[in-house]
C-alpha cells in the first residue's frame, strides 16, 4: 500500500469533561467564584492538549478541534457568529462570561437544576436563559438559538481559531470541527410572534449568515487548515423542500476557501442524497452504525472524486466494534476508492465515556466486550491499517472482534427463561383486566380520596446527610444494617412531613435512590454499571448511564420493602415508585445484538412482577415513571409509529398485572405532547402527571382538544425555580386547568420530583399547593 494511497482515520470529535469530570468542577467552582476564569481556562487548555495528545499517539490522520465547548457546542456557534441574544449582549464583542448568561441566566446566583428525572431545565431571577432541548435522538443538550427578522452575524468569538492554532504549533494534523449555516438555523427558533405572524421564517437569514461563515473559512485556511468538518445533522432528517434546497445555495457560496467534509449522523441521508451529490464540497461523511444499510446506495452515487468518510465506530455506545465484520464489508469499498476512502467514529465520541480502563472493578471478560472513548481512537486506526493490507492489524482485528463473537451464544447473556418469557408474550397480556371507566369506580371505592387529590411526583430532597451515608456504606464505612436503618430514618421523616403538610397520596421520598434509571439497573440482573463512565448531558451536568450486558431479569423485589415500610408508618395512602421500562432503555447504554423493542419487552416484565409484589403488598398507588417515551421517537417521522406501538406495549405489559382497584400513574417532563398524544391516551394510565405550570396551562390543550379519557395532575408549580408559589398562583393555575379538564378529572401535584430542592422550600411549597387545593375543593363542591 502506498502513501499516496492511506486510509484517512479521523473521529467527528471527543468528550470535554475530563476523564474525573475536571471540567465539571472547575465550571462549577468558577460560577461559585472560588476560582478565577484564568484558572478555569487553564483547565480546559490541559485538557485539550491531553485529548489531542490521545488522538495523535492512537495513530489518527487528523485530530479533532473546535470540538471543545464551554457549555454546548452549538452555544459555542451562536458566539463565533457574534449571535447573542439582546438581553445578554454587554453592546462588545462576547465573552465567557456571556457565554455563560447565555446558558444559565443573568443573575449572579442562578443555579443549573435537574428534577433527577433525566430532564434538566435552568432557572434564572435577572434575564431569562435560553432554552435548552435534547440533541436529536441523544440524551446530549443545546442551547436553543433565537432568531429575528433584524439579525445579522460577524465573527466575534475567537475560541475556534485559537484552539485551531494552538493544536497546530502543538505539532498535530488538524481537522476542524464547524456546525454548518443550515444545521445551525433549524436548530433554533423564532422568538418574535408578531414577526411570525407577518411571515417570517429564521431560513430568511441565510443570506446574512453566509457571509460570517465565509469569513470563518477564510480565517480557517489563513492557519494553514486544508479540511474543515462542516456538521449538517440535519440531513439525516426528513427535511422540508425549502430547508434541503437551500443547501445548494448555501454551498456554493461557501465552496473554495478549504475542502469541507459535510458531515452527518444519526440515521440514513438516502431522503436527501440527491440533493447531497449536487454540493460543491469535496467529501461526505455517512454514520454506517446507525444505518449500515445506506453505504451501498451512498457509495454508488456520490463522484468518485469526492471523499467518503464512513463512520463504523459507534460513538454513541460503548460496546467494542466487530472490527472483522467491518473490515470485510469495506474492503470493496477501499478497492474501488482507494484514498477517497476515510474511516471515522460515526459522531461526537462525546457521547461515550472516556477511559475503560479508570474500570478496574469490571471483570476481564465484560471489559472485553467494551470500548470508551480512549479505545475507539485505537478501533478507527486499527480499522484503518487493516484496509490499507497490514497483515498485523488484520490478524489484530480479528483477535479483536472474538470477545463480542462469543458473547452472541453465551447463556448467561442470552438466557433461556427469559427468551422463553418473550416468547409467550401475547396482546393479551399487555391489556389491563378492565377498562378505565370500571377501574374508576373500583379506585374510587378503594381510595377514598376526595375532590383534586394532592400528591407529589416521587422524590424528596437528597440532602447532603442522605449523599454523605450513601457513600460511606458504598466505600464500607457504613455497615448493611446501619445504612437501611438511615435509610428508614429518612423515609419516616419524609412521612411525618407529609401528615403534617396534609397531602392525600403519599410517597416514601427515594432516599435510597442514587438515581432514577440507575437504581434499577443496580438491582436487575442484566445490567453493568461503572464507576467513571460519565458522559455530559448540557454544561458541568454529567451522567453515568448503566450498561445493558445480557438478558434482563428480576431476580427479588427492588422497591417493595421500601414502600410497605412507608405505608406502615400512615393511613393514608401511600404510592409505589417505578421508573419505566422506555426510560430505563433510553437512558442506559442499551445492547446491539439484539432490538431496542427486546430490552424493553425483558424490562415490561421485570417491572410486571415488581407490580405485582407491591399491589399484593397493600400497596393500591402504583406510578411507573415515562419522561423519556416522547424522546425515544426515531428522526424518521415514517418510523414513529412502529416505535410507539412497541413502546405504548411495553408500558402496558409493566402496569397489565395490576387488579381493577390498583391505580396506575405515570409521569412525563417537559414534553410535547401534540404528536404523541392519542399514544400517551393508549398507555391507558389511571393517572398522568405532567408540567404545566411554567406554560401556564398551555399544555392541557392537547389534551383538552384530544378529549383525554382519564385523571390528569397538570403540575401547578414549577420545582426547577427556589420560588415559593403563592396560594393564589396555584388557585389561578387550577381554575384554567379545570375549564379543560372536568374537576373529577384533576390532580394537584409539582410539575416534577423535588430531589433538587431543601426543605424550607418544599414544604413552603406543598403547604400552598394542599390550602389551594382545600379552598378549591370547598368551591367545586360548595
Amino acid at each position: 500500500m502506498t502513501t499516496q494511497n492511506k486510509t484517512i482515520t479521523h473521529i467527528l470529535g471527543y468528550p470535554r469533561i475530563g476523564e474525573k469530570r475536571e471540567l465539571k468542577f472547575a465550571q462549577e467552582q468558577y460560577w461559585k467564584g472560588e476560582i478565577d476564569q484564568n484558572t478555569l481556562k487553564a483547565v480546559g487548555n490541559e485538557l485539550r492538549q491531553r485529548h489531542w495528545n490521545d488522538q495523535t499517539a492512537s495513530g489518527l490522520s487528523y485530530v479533532a478541534a473546535g470540538d471543545f465547548a464551554w457549555y454546548d457546542h452549538v452555544l459555542t456557534t451562536s458566539l463565533l457568529l457574534g449571535h447573542v441574544p439582546a438581553r445578554h449582549s454587554n453592546g462588545g464583542f462576547p465573552d465567557l462570561d456571556t457565554l455563560f448568561k447565555v446558558a444559565r441566566g443573568q443573575s449572579a446566583n442562578s443555579e443549573a437544576s435537574s428534577c433527577g428525572c433525566g430532564s434538566s431545565h435552568e432557572e434564572s431571577a435577572g434575564a431569562a436563559a435560553s432554552d435548552m432541548t435534547k440533541w436529536f435522538n441523544t440524551n446530549y443538550h443545546y442551547i436553543v438559538p433565537e432568531f429575528s427578522q433584524d439579525d445579522n452575524f460577524q465573527v466575534s468569538w475567537p475560541q475556534l481559531f485559537d484552539e485551531v492554532n494552538q493544536a497546530i504549533q502543538a505539532g498535530h494534523n488538524v481537522k476542524p470541527v464547524l456546525l454548518g449555516p443550515l444545521s445551525y438555523l433549524y436548530l433554533g427558533k423564532e422568538v418574535n410572534e408578531e414577526e411570525v405572524e407577518n411571515g417570517f421564517n429564521r431560513l430568511y437569514l441565510l443570506a446574512r449568515i453566509l457571509p460570517a461563515y465565509q469569513a470563518i473559512l477564510s480565517k480557517l485556511k489563513a492557519l494553514g487548515v486544508e479540511w474543515v468538518q462542516i456538521d449538517e445533522p440535519i440531513l439525516s432528517l426528513e427535511l422540508e423542500d425549502k430547508w434541503s434546497s437551500a443547501f445548494k445555495l448555501a454551498y456554493q457560496i461557501l465552496q473554495g476557501e478549504v475542502k469541507l467534509l459535510l458531515t452527518t449522523y444519526f440515521d440514513s441521508v438516502e431522503d436527501n442524497l440527491a440533493k447531497i451529490v449536487e454540493l460543491p464540497v469535496d467529501g461526505l461523511h455517512i454514520d454506517l452504525s446507525a444505518s449500515p444499510e445506506q453505504l451501498e446506495a451512498v457509495n454508488n452515487v456520490i463522484p468518485q472524486d469526492w471523499v467518503l468518510s464512513v463512520g463504523v465506530i459507534n460513538g454513541r455506545n460503548v460496546w467494542r466494534a466487530d472490527l472483522e465484520s467491518w473490515l470485510t464489508k469495506l474492503q470493496p469499498v477501499k478497492a474501488q476508492r482507494g484514498d477517497k476512502l476515510w474511516v471515522a467514529s460515526s459522531c461526537s465520541l462525546l457521547h461515550s465515556p472516556i477511559d475503560l480502563e479508570l474500570e478496574i472493578e469490571l471483570s476481564e471478560e465484560v471489559k472485553s466486550w467494551f470500548a470508551f472513548a480512549k479505545q475507539k481512537l485505537n478501533e478507527v486506526s486499527l480499522l484503518g491499517a487493516a484496509l490499507d493490507g497490514n497483515s498485523h492489524a488484520v490478524a489484530a482485528c480479528s483477535s479483536y472482534s472474538e470477545p463480542i463473537k462469543a458473547r452472541l451464544s453465551a447463556e448467561h447473556v442470552n438466557k433461556p427463561q427469559v427468551q422463553q418469557r418473550l416468547n409467550s408474550l401475547t396482546q393479551a397480556l399487555v391489556e389491563r383486566s378492565a377498562v378505565y371507566s370500571e377501574r374508576a369506580h373500583h379506585q374510587a371505592e378503594v381510595l377514598g380520596l376526595p375532590l383534586l387529590p394532592t400528591t407529589t411526583i416521587g422524590s424528596f430532597p437528597q440532602t447532603a446527610e442522605i449523599r454523605q451515608q450513601r457513600s460511606a456504606f458504598r466505600t464500607g464505612k457504613l455497615s448493611e444494617a446501619d445504612y437501611e436503618q438511615a435509610l428508614k430514618g429518612h423515609i419516616q421523616d419524609a412521612v411525618k412531613r407529609q401528615e403534617a403538610l396534609d397531602l392525600d397520596v403519599l410517597v416514601h421520598g427515594e432516599a435510597e435512590r442514587n438515581d432514577m434509571v440507575e437504581y434499577f439497573a443496580e438491582n436487575l440482573s442484566g445490567f453493568q454499571v461503572t464507576r467513571f463512565g460519565w458522559v455530559q448531558s448540557y454544561g458541568s451536568r454529567c451522567v453515568k448511564p448503566a450498561i445493558v450486558v445480557a438478558d434482563i431479569e428480576r431476580e427479588k423485589p427492588m422497591t417493595v420493602d421500601w414502600s410497605v415500610y412507608a405505608q406502615s408508618l400512615t393511613s393514608k395512602q401511600m404510592k409505589g415508585m417505578l421508573t419505566g421500562p422506555v426510560t430505563i432503555l433510553c437512558w442506559t447504554f442499551p445492547r446491539e445484538d439484539i432490538t431496542r423493542k427486546q430490552i424493553a419487552q425483558q424490562l415490561a416484565f421485570a417491572l410486571r412482577d415488581e407490580v405485582d409484589d407491591l399491589q399484593n403488598a397493600g400497596i393500591n398507588i402504583i406510578q411507573i415513571d415515562e419522561p423519556a417515551i416522547r424522546e425515544g421517537l426515531p428522526l424518521k417521522k415514517r418510523d414513529h409509529k412502529a416505535y410507539l406501538e412497541w413502546a405504548v406495549d411495553a408500558f402496558k405489559l409493566s402496569a397489565a398485572s395490576a387488579k381493577p382497584e390498583t391505580q396506575i400513574h405515570t409521569h412525563m417532563c417537559y414534553s410535547e405532547f401534540n404528536e404523541i398524544i392519542d399514544s400517551v391516551a393508549a398507555l391507558d394510565a389511571d393517572v398522568i402527571t405532567i408540567e404545566t405550570s411554567r406554560s401556564n396551562m398551555e399544555l392541557l390543550k392537547a389534551f383538552e382538544e384530544f378529549n383525554y379519557p382519564n385523571e390528569i395532575g397538570p403540575g401547578v408549580y414549577d420545582i426547577h425555580s427556589p420560588n415559593i408559589p403563592t396560594q393564589e398562583w396555584i388557585i389561578g393555575l387550577l381554575e384554567t386547568a379545570s375549564k379543560k379538564i372536568p374537576v373529577e378529572r384533576l390532580w394537584v401535584n409539582p410539575d416534577c420530583g423535588l430531589k433538587t430542592r431543601n426543605w424550607a422550600e418544599t414544604e413552603a411549597s406543598l403547604h400552598n399547593m394542599v390550602e389551594a387545593a382545600k379552598t378549591l375543593r370547598k368551591r367545586f363542591q360548595a
